[in-house]
């Protein structure tokens, strides 16, 4: 089994709150929604707090990257990449890969452009090995290989957005969306791997520690960890071809249905922080007053003290409910003296034909260990430990 650790970081909205600024203050234009891209308008990167290491050429370039399933493309920022000046007030962007030092480099140079749902990059292609964590257990590995190795056309950015990603901490992203996804058309990194036949089953799953520290937990290629969760997992088909996406039949606090009763798409997404509503969506709870010095966004907040007394939210699959108690949705603060907490839902409309839609990101994949099954296109839930 193919495990990478998992490490978190501060995300860019609380980096900029520690800098007293909120990333919504900065003007930052074609930061659009492109061509009604699906694979790309559902990451929410300001929000991002878990990332992983990996190595690119010879002798290997270390980069933190993010595994991302809203996406499939896979980029780093290049040498190429003029560093934003610190003295202006922004923040450099951090590791770069550098082609000039690495003896397996293969040039391509066909051009690319993404674009997000907030923000965008830009660059040319290249192609050199990269190299993923070695299996610490190889009982999903082919003996003979001690680590996963990939042959792989990767993404050079040469220029990018301010916000998001001139402010975040990592240096690219990874994507493991379905080949149809990728802006870039060139097969996805989690494809490459299954074509090689390496792996002993088609899936990846991922585990996010609850508690706190810089350990975020695993991200594994070809299976699941039963030290991870409890029972067994219950699995639902995707509802879309090609897309990471499944039917939810009810949003209900108590015995009242506040949300999607008449069944609405979700998105079991690894990539963002919270959970996204459709704005039009009724909440059920209130923002609690906030002090004169807080910073005002479309996030709900509360009393810290308050969260063990908030009502249980439940997510219903297929007839089965998967419930969040008020301590599990409510955000631990970022200075133990904060008297208030941020709650981890909030209000996004995303347009037709991508919308309306719920995003469960990692709040929800904390509590409940998420399979993803390329073989069968289904997403599994099982209670984590």
């Amino acid at each position: 089994m193919v495990r990478i650790p998992l490490k978190k970081m501060t995300s860019v909205k609380e980096a900029m709150k520690m800098r007293g600024k909120h990333v919504r203050i900065l003007k930052v234009e074609d930061n659009f929604l492109y061509d009604k891209i699906f694979s790309v308008v559902l990451t929410n990167y300001e929000d991002t707090q878990y990332y992983s290491e990996i190595s690119i050429g010879s002798p290997p370039q270390t980069f933190k990257v993010i595994f991302d399933t809203g996406s499939s493309d896979f980029w780093v920022s290049s040498s190429q990449c003029d560093p934003i000046d610190s003295t202006s007030g922004k923040i450099p962007f951090h590791n770069r890969y550098d082609a000039s030092k690495s003896s397996t480099y293969k040039m391509n140079e066909s051009e690319f452009i993404i674009h997000y749902a907030s923000g965008w990059v830009e660059g040319f292609l290249s192609q050199d090995p990269g190299e993923i964590p070695p299996a610490f257990s190889s009982g999903f590995l082919n003996p003979q290989i001690g680590g996963m190795k990939v042959t792989q056309l990767l993404l050079e950015v040469i220029a990018l957005s301010l916000i998001p990603f001139g402010l975040t901490q990592f240096d690219g992203i990874l994507g493991l969306g379905y080949p149809e996804q990728a802006r870039s058309r060139i097969t996805p990194v989690f494809d490459n791997i299954m074509a090689q036949g390496v792996l002993k089953e088609d899936v990846f799953s991922n585990y996010y520690n609850r508690s706190s520290g810089k350990n975020g937990g695993e991200q594994i290629l070809g299976g699941s960890d039963p030290n991870y969760y409890q029972g067994t997992f219950y699995y639902i088909s995707t509802s879309r071809p090609h897309f990471w996406q499944i039917q939810m039949q009810g949003v209900t606090v108590k015995f009242y249905v506040l949300s999607c009763k008449d069944g609405c798409t979700a998105v079991d997404h690894k990539g963002t922080d919270s959970e996204v509503v459709i704005s039009k969506v009724v909440v059920p709870f209130r923002s609690a007053p906030l002090p004169a010095n807080a910073i005002i966004t479309q996030k709900y907040f509360v009393k810290c003290e308050q969260k063990k007394k908030l009502l249980n939210i439940s997510f219903n699959f297929d007839g089965k409910d998967f419930t969040l108690q008020g301590s599990e949705y409510v955000l631990e603060a970022s200075k133990r003296n904060d008297k208030m907490c941020m709650v981890a839902f909030h209000g996004k409309d995303i347009a037709k034909p991508v919308g309306p839609l719920w995003i469960l990101g990692t709040t929800f994949i904390r509590k409940f260990y998420t399979e993803f099954d390329r073989n069968n296109n289904r997403i599994g839930f099982a209670l984590a430990v």
